[in-house]
């Protein structure tokens, strides 16, 4: 049986049009989000179909030609194409920033939940610990982890994963304090369930979905920041494409009329990071209790 194409899009359309109805429009901002963030993970993974030219080639056309035709973007000082930098410095910044988020969620949510089980001790020296990291500003340590681990795509993720984790354990912390006074914990501990076990299946499922929120706008920070670093001169070495890196070299032909080599790597980074911002937004509003009651 044939379906034709307006009966093949009815079921996804009732989809969002039912979701926008019943979340309003946090759920308009989600998907504009989730759209952002899924055309620059598709620029990434394609790169090498999209990308006309080699973003390393040095002889792509005239030095400094503005935008047309065949360079959309225009080129830099050194002749290469800034569309083909765009399009493979998706791939570093994408890899960096999510890396580093998962890297300071995993770290996080781990040691709030040993902390705040264990109690004591465990407890105090864990927040002692967290509370230092956590008072530093962001950029600041950030600066001073990258330049103590030096240039490399891993060194400059765990530089910026490292100021996120305190993020993550405070939170659940707190929430595994709660949770673990609750009768169904008590109930679970008192038929012979051990840590471990009260731990992994009766409270990691009650603060995981909070962490996923902070997630995503922690992506859009981590974006920020390695784009700073890199702007900076810190984390990254010459040979690898990254917006930042490409952002800094434009800067001092701006003056002279130059402005594609700073705005499009610019617009780039704040597209992205919007992108993970919105989609934070839009799932703090939708998770929240009180939306999910009506």
């Amino acid at each position: 049986m044939n379906l034709s194409p307006a009966r093949g899009l009815a079921r996804p359309i009732r989809f969002f049009s039912g979701m926008g109805r019943k979340y309003g429009v946090e759920w308009w901002i989600l998907c504009a989000g989730a759209a952002i963030i899924l055309a620059i993970i598709l620029i990434a993974v394609l790169s090498p179909l999209i990308a006309p030219f080699d973003p390393y080639d040095q002889s792509t056309g005239p030095q400094l030609a503005p935008p047309g035709v065949p360079h959309l973007m225009g080129t830099d000082n050194l002749q290469r194409d800034v569309w083909s930098r765009i399009v493979y410095g998706s791939q570093t910044i994408l890899r960096v920033s999510v890396l580093a988020a998962l890297i300071s969620s995993f770290v996080g949510i781990l040691l709030g939940l040993v902390s705040g089980y264990a109690g004591g001790v465990v407890d105090r020296c864990l927040s002692l610990v967290m509370d230092a990291v956590y008072v530093f500003p962001g950029l600041i340590l950030a600066i001073a982890l990258a330049a103590m681990f030096g240039p490399g795509v891993l060194n400059i993720t765990f530089a910026v994963a490292v100021i996120y984790i305190p993020t993550y354990f405070r939170l659940v912390r707190g929430q595994t304090l709660a949770i673990k006074q609750e009768l169904y914990v008590e109930a679970a501990r008192a038929i012979g369930a051990g840590s471990f076990t009260i731990l992994w299946k009766y409270i990691f499922p009650n603060v995981i979905a909070t962490t996923v929120v902070v997630f995503t706008l922690n992506v859009a920070d981590a974006i920020m920041i390695e784009a700073a670093l890199t702007y900076l001169g810190l984390g990254l070495p010459p040979s690898i494409v990254d917006w930042g890196m490409d952002l800094a070299m434009g800067k001092k032909y701006l003056p002279s009329g130059v402005w594609w080599l700073v705005t499009f790597p610019g617009m780039m980074i704040s597209l992205l990071a919007l992108g993970f911002t919105m989609l934070g937004e839009g799932l703090a509003e939708i998770l929240n209790p009180r939306l999910l009651e009506r």
